[in-house]
């Protein structure tokens, strides 16, 4: 039997090729061998974001952008949280077994304390709500990277006191698939991010990709010397070609008289190939956001279903009522 698994994409605009490749291409892989179910995770945006036609406009992309990249919304669940109250109801049940404690020692809470902020009520939640994301839908599994492994054991943590107060199987106690996403480097070498500024959107037009992929860090040496197939360029090469293409580079650089800037270029063939099909495939679907619209609510309706099922078993649960 699939295990069902689950992915929220925060809506911050336009990814860029770190996103893509060490995020969005392992993501969409994971759901041909499970359940798959994706979500825009517009209300985890209003910590931060306070400009109401960037939210917008930033959901839009989102949703163009795993659209583009493969998802399939006819076999996979791809829907707005804020389509789903449903969430937000379990998530004050859940607020009513965690401990404060435990979400004063959370990382996005204890970094704005660190960094001399006075953090919104929002953040201190976030972990609560990211929870209720995930035990609303019978996750079994949640895909996540090392560092994130402990928002996902405070869920573990929330689900288990939900069923030892109210009963085994009153949800899913969710495990983690700790991924073994690439590190991308951007422009300097270090991980790529929109903080840092080093990297560049998945759907730049040919020549601006170009432009983009000649402004990596490379080693020094001649062109005459032998070069060590290694760096960014060699690195980010492996993640978007083939085996023959990276055995084939590896004896180019090797063999002497073939420069870095051969290398970029080789880069960008690559890079462009798997590129190309998904920024046309962008540039068709994001003006559509009456389109966009329907394919999401279309998932909501679907996610709703099984929403209103979880919080069923929920609300008999804990005494409230059912609807």
């Amino acid at each position: 039997m699939k295990k069902t698994s689950l992915t929220g994409v925060k809506p911050t605009g336009v990814p860029h090729l770190g996103n893509y490749l060490g995020a969005i291409r392992p993501a969409l892989r994971l759901a041909e061998h499970h359940h798959g179910r994706y979500f825009i995770a517009d209300y985890h945006a209003v910590t931060t974001e306070r400009d109401p036609a960037a939210l917008r406009a930033a959901i839009y992309d989102v949703a163009a952008t795993w659209l583009a990249c493969g998802l399939d919304p006819a076999s996979t669940l791809l829907y707005r949280q804020s389509d789903v109250p449903e969430v937000f109801e379990l998530a004050w049940v859940l607020s009513c077994v965690v401990a404060t404690g435990q979400l004063e020692r959370g990382h996005a809470y204890k970094d704005a304390l660190g960094r001399g902020e006075a953090p919104n009520a929002g953040i201190f939640f976030y972990p609560v709500l990211m929870a209720a994301d995930i035990l609303l839908f019978d996750t079994h599994v949640v895909p996540v990277g090392q560092d994130q492994k402990q928002h996902l054991e405070l869920t573990r943590d929330m689900a288990v006191r939900l069923n030892h107060h109210y009963g085994e199987g009153t949800v899913v106690v969710p495990e983690a698939l700790i991924t073994e996403a690439p590190l991308v480097p951007g422009f300097d070498g270090q991980k790529m991010s929109k903080s840092r500024g080093n990297g560049f959107s998945i759907f730049l037009g040919e020549k601006e990709l170009r432009k983009q992929v000649m402004k990596f860090v490379t080693g020094s040496e001649t062109l005459e010397e032998p070069k060590a197939a290694q760096g960014t360029v060699w690195d980010l090469y492996q993640l978007v070609a083939g085996p023959e293409e990276q055995e084939a580079l590896k004896a180019k650089l090797a063999a002497g008289n073939y420069g870095w800037g051969h290398a970029k270029q080789d880069l960008f063939v690559a890079l462009d190939r798997e590129l190309k099909p998904l920024r046309e495939r962008y540039a068709a679907l994001r003006p559509d956001e009456a389109g966009l619209d329907r394919v999401l609510a279309s998932g909501a309706e679907r996610a709703r279903v099984i929403a209103r099922a979880t919080m069923g078993r929920v609300r008999a649960a804990i005494g409230i009522a059912g609807r």
